[in-house]
């Protein structure tokens, strides 16, 4: 009963949430010009590539550009969804909103609710639409729809659930564009960690490790445990996208990323409710 009754407060915010970003100018601007360029790629898949001396078919091509396309369109979307998610207190209580809708009998934890999952909607439907933008595109190079390709972004709106929980709540303890930066460094690290990673599990590194004897340690580092408790930002990417790849194994592994992410999303959700509700309401 208490559910049902919480319910319709947080969904008048999620629809003011809505409704009020997508008036901004500058939310609009930004979807235009990723759907322009999203739709100017499609050039690339018509073209011919040669590796090694020998052309790549058409449908090798279309795979490879649709995979990058993928993890630019799942990247830049978690930008945007902390830029929308930075201001958005600070708006709300320059404008004299926050003060008035917590005027009416609602509460703070159903305000900020609302606000997190209006945010978080904006974001994923903005990612699915141009997610969906090259799905088509690839499904006609391919002549084959391809619904796990939606499935798969989807799955990155985990991503984008950490980035506005995460800006959320560093905006109440420092200003709006250091908390945007303190976000996008903790992506950045992260990609760089998983990129050194990987390439130190190619076979030049592991031959290289071995010539020095340094791939016989296998000591637990500090390294090693900040890299496995590091938001695992492009792992849940990767994850996703290999959802489109029809031989891809699955495991604990490929779902750490997913675990990983959620369980972020829940602390930082708890810190941002506690935090909010101490909050002083001009």
């Amino acid at each position: 009963m208490k559910t049902s009754k919480a319910l319709p407060p947080i969904a008048k915010i999620i629809g003011y949430t809505l409704e009020d970003e997508m008036r901004q100018k500058s939310f609009v601007i930004m979807f235009g010009i990723c759907a322009m360029g999203v739709f100017l790629i499609r050039g690339c898949y018509g073209g011919n590539y040669v590796v090694n001396g020998q052309t790549l078919d058409a449908g090798t091509v279309v795979r490879a550009l649709s995979k990058v396309s993928f993890h630019i369109i799942a990247t830049g979307v978690m930008i945007v969804a902390a830029l929308l998610s930075m201001q958005l207190f600070r708006r709300d209580r320059n404008e004299g909103m926050l003060s008035f809708v917590l005027s009416k009998p609602i509460a703070r934890w159903q305000y900020v609710t609302g606000k997190i999952v209006g945010i978080w909607l904006l974001s994923a439907l903005f990612m699915f639409i141009l997610h969906g933008i090259v799905c088509l595109i690839t499904s006609v190079n391919l002549k084959v729809f391809m619904p796990e390709y939606l499935v798969a972004s989807l799955v990155c709106s985990l991503n984008l659930l950490f980035v506005v929980i995460a800006v959320l709540f560093l905006s109440l303890l420092m200003p709006d564009s250091v908390a945007f930066l303190f976000v996008l460094g903790v992506g950045i690290v992260g990609f760089v960690a998983d990129g050194i990673v990987a390439a130190s599990q190619s076979q030049m590194a592991q031959a290289m490790m071995q010539q020095s004897g340094a791939g016989s340690e296998s000591n637990l580092t500090w390294w090693k445990v900040v890299y496995q408790l590091w938001p695992k930002l492009l792992g849940v990417q990767r994850m996703a996208s290999s959802l489109t790849e029809s031989e891809s194994s699955r495991g604990f592994g490929s779902l750490y990323p997913l675990i990983n992410i959620s369980i972020y999303c829940v602390i930082i959700g708890v810190l941002l409710f506690k935090r909010f509700s101490t909050e002083d309401i001009i």
